[in-house]
């Protein structure tokens, strides 16, 4: 299995436990106090952090902190848009597409040196 589809599989996996930790107590839990919310947090985030870590270690054998930074945002916003919609029950917005075409321009200006020294 390649660097990339590591990195990117268990990044995914990662933001969608991060999801649910820093998120998904004001469906479940909205009515329960907040320190209740905080526990469950923190052992959602353990599982996230489990995944997180390696993918950072195993994605920064071939790219830079940079890069792992912007990839981590692009899978942040794919995985936080269908939890808002479906599980949080929020409304599609149009703004969502515009922060993804912010996001797809940061890719492309940290990757611009990778794809154009592979073109040469």
């Amino acid at each position: 299995m390649s660097t990339l589809s590591q990195t990117v599989g268990l990044l995914i996996l990662s933001n969608v436990f991060m999801t649910f930790a820093w998120y998904g107590h004001l469906g479940s839990l909205k009515e329960r106090a907040w320190y209740l919310a905080v526990l469950v947090s923190w052992g959602i985030a353990f599982f996230e952090y489990l995944l997180q870590v390696p993918a950072n270690r195993i994605g920064n054998t071939l790219y830079s902190v940079a890069e792992l930074k912007i990839l981590q945002e692009v899978i942040s916003l794919t995985v936080f848009i269908p939890i808002a919609m479906y599980y949080l029950k929020q409304p599609w917005k149009w703004d969502y597409l515009w922060a993804s075409l912010c996001i797809l321009g940061a890719v492309f200006f940290i990757f611009r040196e990778r794809v154009l020294d592979n073109v040469k």
